[in-house]
């Protein structure tokens, strides 16, 4: 099965099981901070301003996440585009330069990047969206007279809270696997900062454009990696198993993983210099095939020389399967039957004595993981 399956199935498991999510807990927050512009849109473009965010978020899965930013502090209203409006002395137009405001925008992200790589993407193209509100005075409102050149208005200093809604788009390049440095722009649709006097005061459209660097507490985690880790510890596979699958994420992108698989390695060497056997293992297959990759064979090494190492005769099940919704049911049992003997000879070639194994046939199943059928084409070695 290619890399990419496995790490879009298990990725999507991960963020509709709750179980699965005490795996991950406090990794993949993120927090960050941004500079840049800002720009009324109504009516017309009006003299752009000074803004910055501040930014906090978690990666549910590598592909969707929430977030929550402030951001301000300015926005400008030129005098040009509000001929309508006049101020209380009647000879002036109505405009606000750098007016104060601070807004509070909550995002549901989705990385589009992440949706195709087959592990975590070097950039990020992503979107969001969400909801804003802004507070800042309520800046002015219709006057109780009016006169022939014009509709007076008159300001108020009075703070008012205003809600809308905002999207946007953001590319980012990952420099490391902890910090991300990116573009990103946001439109939002709220009643106007500036009141009465502004020709769009229901509606006001903004925009905003800055450069962000966002940092990832303890590093961004692997597609396979994150949900192999999500998938054991709600029991649906062997911690082996989900030390196997992080390791193969290792050759399609290193330092996304490096620091996960380190770890992984180390486990796995202590066990070994400890005679221990990891209690399962499990290899993944193609549709319709039946051969090893140079990884497989490396995880069946490995394997092979803790069993070899171990201090017990243990017998080890190789039970081969296939998906049940692909093929016929004799076709599913040949196939799980080839499955399960190329793992066997291979076990058999590092050295395993054939007594201590047990081959198993037992062709094709429902889904074995997370209500995925792709992944039931595997073979899964496990001790009796």
């Amino acid at each position: 099965m290619k890399l990419k399956v496995i790490a879009l199935s298990l990725a999507l498991a991960a963020s509709v099981a709750a179980s699965a999510q005490t795996a991950c807990k406090d990794k993949d927050i993120f927090v960050g901070v941004g500079v840049g512009a800002a720009s009324v849109f109504t009516p017309g473009l009006n003299t752009p301003t000074v803004y910055g965010n501040i930014m906090v978020g978690k990666y549910i899965t590598p592909v969707w996440g929430v977030r929550g930013v402030i951001g301000g502090p300015f926005q400008t209203l030129n005098a040009s585009n509000n001929t309508a409006f006049v101020d209380a002395a009647a000879t002036t137009r109505y405009s606000k330069t750098n007016k104060l405001f601070g807004e509070l925008n909550v995002d549901g992200m989705v990385n589009i990047s992440n949706i195709f790589a087959k592990d975590l993407a070097k950039f990020d193209v992503y979107v969001f969206a969400g909801p804003t509100l802004n507070l800042s005075t309520v800046g002015t409102k219709f006057s109780d007279s009016q006169i022939a050149t014009g509709v007076l208005v008159e300001n108020s200093d009075a703070l008012k809270v205003r809600v809308g809604a905002s999207v946007g788009l953001g590319l980012a390049y990952n420099i490391t696997n902890a910090f991300a440095l990116g573009l990103e722009a946001r439109f939002a649709v709220t009643p106007s900062i500036f009141g009465d006097a502004d020709a769009y005061r229901k509606a006001e459209g903004t925009g905003r454009l800055a450069i962000n660097g966002v940092w990832t507490i303890g590093g961004k985690h692997g597609k396979i990696a994150r949900a192999a880790a999500a998938a054991a510890a709600a029991g649906y596979i062997s911690k082996e198993a989900a030390d196997a699958l992080a390791a193969e994420a290792v050759a399609k992108n290193p330092k996304i993983v490096e620091k996960i698989v380190e770890k992984e390695v180390i486990k796995q060497v202590e066990k070994l210099v400890n005679n221990e056997v990891p209690s399962s293992t499990a290899v993944f297959f193609e549709i319709g095939k039946a051969t090893l990759t140079s990884k497989d064979k490396a995880r069946i090494k490995l394997y092979a020389e803790s069993i070899k190492n171990s201090n017990d005769d243990a017998v080890y099940e190789v039970a081969g399967y296939a998906d049940k919704k692909t093929g016929s049911s004799r076709t599913n049992q040949r196939l799980s039957e080839k499955r399960a003997q190329v793992v066997y000879d291979a076990l058999v070639a590092e050295g395993v004595p054939a007594s201590r194994l047990e081959k198993v046939a037992n062709g094709g199943v429902d889904a074995l993981f997370f209500n995925n059928d792709a992944l039931s084409r595997t073979v899964i070695i496990k001790r009796k």
